[in-house]
């Protein structure tokens, strides 16, 4: 290679890097696998590529990870590897990041509503990684009211963290009332027919609030954690039902009326008329919460 004197400084770089070239190879080329004591480790694990540190898979010495890149071994025996030389392993690429957070952290936070909390626990469990199945455990289940037909008998069972303990006496009650009436020049202003109060809502929170009052006839056997919309009251008074609702420590948010008609009877001057109202109810605080609240506030007024 020839170069004059102005060129001299470009001429060196590319020496430069055709030496580089020469002397370097890449794993795949030279057919060695990673060094379990090179800082850090490239996986595979099931398509997805993480970079991680050696002390962060070995943060754990009893888990399956820590024994596998444990330095007092040769990994090469125990792990495949993919052809640009990364260790392979066959398990869910998506929830591998959270078991890598907890090798970090020693804690794992996970979304809101994160669908696959049992699947990440079934990954724990694999990696031998027992107190992150701890976490992963809760005390009881609650059922979910998506449609069933569609899940899987192991997707029907929604751990109850996705519902904190606290906000387990939070809610929603819905209080549906419906009667019908008779207008027109010969109706008699006094015919009306029977009306009922329909409950929606947790079932847990009804009994609550309504206790025997409830008709569960429609929806028997409903477990407290599931939904309901089809419960009524043995009662007629909506004034009964918004009072006992005021003393559970609820307040209405929302209300809507309609009335309806049937089209058959568009022609005539005598119709009957159906109205439904729907009140929705909220509770910030449980029951024992609610009466709290209130003797702090008999308390403070005493003392004025």
């Amino acid at each position: 290679m020839s170069c004059t004197i102005g060129s001299l400084g470009v001429c060196n770089a590319k020496m430069a890097l055709i030496e580089n070239c020469r002397t370097y190879q890449t794993p795949k080329d030279s057919g060695c696998a990673q060094s379990c004591s090179s800082d850090v480790i490239e996986l595979n694990v099931g398509g997805q590529v993480y970079y991680t540190r050696h002390a962060t898979l070995t943060s754990v010495p009893n888990s399956l990870l820590g024994k596998l890149f444990s330095t007092k071994k040769d990994i090469s025996n125990d792990l495949v590897q993919d052809i640009k030389g990364r260790y392979f392993i066959d398990r869910d690429g998506f929830l591998f990041r959270y078991v890598l957070d907890y090798l970090r952290d020693k804690n794992v936070v996970l979304p809101d509503y994160f669908p696959e909390k049992g699947r990440l626990k079934r990954e724990a469990e694999f990696f031998q990684l027992p107190e992150l199945v701890k976490i992963l455990t809760p005390d009881d289940y609650i059922h979910n009211d998506f449609d069933e037909a569609s899940l899987g008998s192991d997707q029907r069972l929604f751990p109850a963290s996705y519902l904190d303990a606290r906000d387990r006496c939070y809610g929603f009650i819905t209080v549906g009332y419906k009667s019908s009436c008779a207008l027109g020049r010969d109706a008699d202003p006094k015919a009306r027919g029977i009306p009922k109060i329909f409950i929606c809502g947790r079932v847990g929170l009804a009994k609550e609030v309504f206790g025997d009052t409830l008709n569960e006839s429609r929806d028997p056997d409903r477990l407290p954690e599931r939904y309901t919309s089809q419960f009524s009251l043995k009662f007629r008074h909506l004034e009964r039902a918004f009072d006992m609702l005021a003393e559970s420590g609820f307040h209405i948010v929302a209300c809507n009326s309609s009335l309806t008609t049937s089209p058959h009877n568009r022609h005539t001057e005598d119709r009957n008329w159906a109205n439904n109202t729907e009140y929705v109810f909220y509770r910030k605080y449980s029951k024992q919460q609610w009466q709290s609240v209130i003797i702090l506030i008999i308390k403070i007024d005493c003392c004025k």
